[in-house]
C-alpha cells in the first residue's frame, strides 16, 4: 500500500489533488477498490480505497483514520547551507526519515551559499514522508542569519556544535542533552563557524557540544546530531 501526502486531508476526502491523482492512476496504475494510505503530515493516517481513477480527479472512499500523538521530545536543526545542493537535499531527507521536527538553514560567516531553492526542499521533505510513513512532516523555515536566529530563538535545551579548539575538545551531545525535551543544535557551514559567532552563541546560552573527535562535513554533522538525540530518547 503506497502513502500519499494531501496537506490538510480530513476523513471527509473524496478525491485525490490533481498531482496525487495522476501518480495514482497513470504510475501506480491503482484501480476501483485498490487501497491507499493518505498522510497530511499533521499526525494523521487515513486508509482509504479507489472509487472511480480519474487521472485528474480520483475518486476515494476513507474508512479508517488514526492520529498519531507527537512523540514527548522535539528536534530543531539549525543548519547552514552547503557549498553544493544535492549535499543539503540529501541531508534534508535523511534527517526526515530519522525524525525531525524542525529545519532552519542559517546563513553564517563562512557561509558559501546563501539562497536557497525552498519550494524544491519542500518536494523532498514531502517525498521522504512518504517514503517513511511519518504522520507528521518537518517544517522547513526560510533562511536566516544566525545573529538574526540566536536573537529571535529560545529552545529548552540549546547547543552549537564546532571544531574550534579541535574536534572533541568539547562534551559530546550524548552526555549533555536530555530526554523528552525542546532541543536545537546549530551546525555550521563548511569552514565552520567563526570565533565570534560561537561567541556570540554563548552569550545566548546556547552551550558548547561536541560530535566525537572526527571532522564532520556539514551535513554528516547534521545527521550525527539529529541521530543522537533520536537515540537518546529511544
Amino acid at each position: 500500500m503506497t502513502l500519499f501526502y494531501i496537506e490538510n486531508a480530513t476523513k471527509d476526502l473524496k478525491f485525490l489533488p490533481n498531482e496525487e491523482s495522476k501518480h495514482a492512476v497513470k504510475v501506480l496504475r491503482l484501480k476501483t477498490g485498490d487501497l491507499l494510505a493518505i498522510s497530511n503530515g499533521k499526525g494523521d493516517l487515513f486508509t482509504a480505497r479507489v472509487g472511480i481513477p480519474n487521472q485528474k480527479k480520483c475518486e476515494v472512499e476513507i474508512f479508517e483514520h488514526e492520529h498519531f500523538e507527537r512523540r514527548p521530545f522535539k528536534i530543531h536543526m539549525a543548519v547552514a547551507p552547503t557549498k553544493l545542493n544535492d549535499r543539503y537535499e540529501w541531508m534534508l531527507e535523511k534527517m526526515t526519515e530519522m525524525g525531525v521536527d524542525e529545519i532552519t538553514p542559517i546563513i553564517c560567516h563562512h557561509s558559501e551559499r546563501r539562497v536557497l531553492k525552498l519550494d524544491r526542499m519542500e518536494r523532498i521533505i514531502v517525498s521522504a514522508v512518504k517514503q517513511s510513513w511519518k504522520a507528521y512532516k518537518p517544517v522547513i523555515n526560510e533562511p536566516v542569519k544566525l545573529e538574526t536566529f540566536l536573537k529571535n530563538n529560545s529552545f529548552e535545551q540549546q547547543f552549537i556544535a564546532h571544531c574550534n579548539g579541535g574536534c572533541g575538545s568539547d562534551a559530546h551531545l550524548k552526555t549533555l542533552a536530555n530526554t523528552s525535551t525542546e532541543v536545537a543544535v546549530l551546525i555550521g557551514p563548511e569552514g565552520d563557524f567563526s570565533e565570534k559567532e560561537v561567541e556570540l552563541a554563548t552569550v545566548h546560552h546556547w552551550v558548547k557540544t561536541g560530535l566525537g573527535s572526527s571532522r564532520l562535513r556539514t551535513e554528516t554533522a547534521a545527521l550525527a546530531a539529529c541521530f543522537t538525540l533520536n537515540l537518546i530518547n529511544e
